[in-house]
């Protein structure tokens, strides 16, 4: 990562959020912890030392942890790697134990100022009863990941407050995009407004955005959500926050178009849909029934069949997701999304 990189950048990448419904008849809704009060974390500073984690998969060796460590103070920032950090237990970094205490280390750790996962994978979920919330929500620190955290992302809101950043993970590649959004909202404090990206092409009509609206308007709440495998593998769980009054944002990859109608009739049945002021829904990378031939939906389809129906606002195309340029977006804080307009905006601050 160059110097040029680190400079401060006021274009943001564009971010994509849809309105969920269903057609299908929802059965009771499941129970789910109160909203606790929202905690803003400190924001990061130049110099600051940030905490980094493996709550998930493992990282493989030390040349790829110094790599990350050289993204990290490219950004500007001490990188302090957890104890164990390159500990592999088969797919996992180490056991759920070893992985909640290197969490909770950098949580108790004085000198660290944040936290970022290096990756994802498949874990997090796993060490959710292992972690000390009431800690957390007394030392507050803005954490940082995507993909598999989403675990993480949800437990801190449904039991702590802190508010947390969906984006990219340490190891990711960081393209300047990525990162003038983060350094926005990480270190600026900004409030900005994510628009889905103009089309790539002209035809006769004009392409204009790549906006797809499944319905549309306005709406307003505090942005829930994640990874769409992870979020409805909580379902039932005291892990998952309460979305009533929320705009739920989702994204995934490499599923095919049944398995992300099936997650989604999962969220439908369970009443979550029923809850939410607006859904985003960003992108949905390599989402492709490997067989492919026309006797399948598009995966438009799908998410037109789950949220089309619902009367709340509920768009496609946002930037959030696996994709390289991903855009960062604040979990727990709230915004205003425009369905037919194909933003978001975020109202106040994620930092403090």
């Amino acid at each position: 990562m160059t110097n040029s990189i680190l400079t401060r950048r006021t274009a943001l990448a564009g971010l994509g959020i849809a309105a969920a419904s269903a057609a299908l008849p929802a059965m009771p809704a499941f129970s789910a912890p109160a909203a606790p009060r929202l905690v803003k974390p400190p924001r990061l500073r130049e110099g600051d030392v940030l905490g980094l984690v493996a709550p998930a998969g493992f990282v493989g060796d030390r040349f790829g942890l110094e790599e990350v460590s050289a993204t990290v103070r490219a950004m500007g920032l001490v990188p302090r790697p957890a104890p164990h950090m390159l500990e592999r237990e088969g797919y996992l970094a180490g056991s759920d134990r070893t992985r909640a205490d290197d969490l909770m280390a950098m949580f108790a750790d004085p000198e660290v100022r944040g936290v970022m996962s290096v990756r994802g994978g498949w874990g997090c979920a796993r060490i959710l009863p292992l972690l000390d919330y009431a800690k957390i929500a007394k030392t507050p620190k803005l954490f940082v990941g995507f993909s598999d955290n989403t675990a993480l992302h949800l437990a801190f809101a449904a039991r702590t407050g802190v508010a947390s950043i969906h984006g990219p993970n340490a190891g990711a590649s960081w393209p300047p995009a990525a990162w003038a959004n983060f350094h926005a909202l990480a270190f600026e404090g900004a409030t900005p407004t994510w628009q889905v990206p103009e089309g790539a092409g002209v035809n006769l009509a004009g392409r204009g955005r790549d906006v797809r609206v499944f319905h549309g308007g306005t709406a307003r709440g505090r942005l829930l959500g994640g990874n769409l495998s992870v979020l409805s593998a909580l379902v039932g769980t005291p892990y998952l926050p309460d979305f009533t009054g929320a705009v739920l944002f989702l994204e995934d990859t490499n599923e095919s178009e049944y398995r992300i109608d099936r997650m989604l009739t999962q969220l439908a049945l369970a009443g979550v849909f029923d809850k939410v002021a607006g859904v985003v829904f960003g992108q949905c990378t390599n989402c492709t029934n490997p067989d492919g031939g026309y006797s399948n939906f598009t995966i438009y389809e799908v998410l037109d069949r789950q949220f089309g129906t619902l009367k709340v606002p509920a768009f496609q195309g946002l930037q959030i997701g696996h994709i390289a340029a991903q855009a960062s977006v604040p979990v727990g804080l709230p915004v205003e999304i425009d369905a037919d307009a194909g933003t978001m905006r975020l109202l106040e601050a994620a930092v403090s």
